[in-house]
């Protein structure tokens, strides 16, 4: 209702302020919907969850798998491969999403549609998670408990950093990524797993490459991985472990013959949010057994 249209009922007063009134606590109610959440990047969802705001999500893409509870929500697809159409149906009040997220279109018909949209830069380092942590706080109002997330990673990192210390050499780490035996590639400088493998103390045994590059015979060989380092998914994409050390030029490395394969969770170990404390602690520890016997 207008200011105009509440004037009409000048002449009677008692109407006027009643509808006032109404008019007031109509724009209270609005205003104190829960909010609704559509999270885009299963970086960003465990993080909203993470800081106590995870009831007012009310779809996500289907990276979101973490915490149990975020896979239970409605999906509007891969982050990458986003429609406008999925995320408006939700209705949603605020949209977070990762700087992955697309594609361009989507994203410019949200904001056409006058639906609040908000970026979540994307940077696979420490920093780039305390960054990561504290802008969504910021956006969420959660300040507090972003900085006592952001404690707790750092309190992980210093004992991975303490345990490392300890560690009689840098093995060399294949981070072999798969997603069926058609698609296997390895990592390079400048990803996700590369950053990992430095902050757990071992060497990227490729760390000439930049990216990822298909995985061939010559180049595996040519690595000479202590240790090859996968993804959960991955290696339930090519059968189990055994279907590992099939592919191609796998089962003639130092690995192979070891069977030194380290299987983690996809978003645990790539996702550079709340829990990469606690995953730098466990790569360390599987890529380093020596410290068990140490401890």
């Amino acid at each position: 209702m207008t200011t105009r249209e509440i004037r009409c009922f000048a002449p009677y007063p008692a109407i006027r302020w009643a509808v006032i009134l109404l008019y007031v606590l109509g724009a209270q109610a609005i205003a104190a919907e829960s909010p609704r959440l559509v999270t885009l990047g299963g970086d960003i969802t465990e993080i909203v969850f993470a800081l106590g705001t995870g009831s007012e999500v009310v779809a996500a893409d289907t990276s979101s798998v973490f915490p149990p509870q975020a896979d239970t929500i409605p999906k509007v697809g891969y982050q990458r491969q986003l429609s406008a159409e999925g995320v408006l149906a939700q209705n949603p009040t605020l949209v977070l999403a990762s700087d992955d997220a697309g594609p361009a279109t989507a994203l410019t018909q949200l904001r056409d549609a006058g639906v609040r949209l908000e970026i979540v830069a994307a940077d696979d380092t420490v920093d780039g998670a305390v960054s990561k942590i504290r802008r969504v706080a910021a956006l969420l109002d959660r300040q507090p408990a972003g900085e006592r997330l952001i404690t707790a990673l750092q309190a992980a990192l210093k004992r991975a950093e303490a345990e490392r210390a300890l560690a009689a050499a840098a093995p060399r780490v294949l981070f072999v990524y798969a997603r069926g035996a058609g698609t296997v590639s390895v990592s390079g400088r400048g990803t996700a797993a590369a950053a990992m493998i430095a902050l757990a103390g071992g060497t990227n045994a490729v760390n000439e490459l930049d990216g990822f590059k298909p995985l061939t015979a010559e180049a595996a060989v040519a690595a000479a991985p202590d240790v090859v380092l996968m993804l959960s998914r991955g290696v339930d994409s090519l059968g189990g472990a055994e279907g590992v050390w099939t592919q191609p030029g796998l089962a003639q490395t130092p690995a192979a013959r070891e069977r030194r394969l380290v299987v983690m969770d996809d978003l645990y170990l790539l996702g550079f949010g709340p829990r990469t404390g606690d995953a730098v602690v466990d790569l360390v520890r599987q890529l380093h057994p020596e410290l068990a016997r140490a401890r």
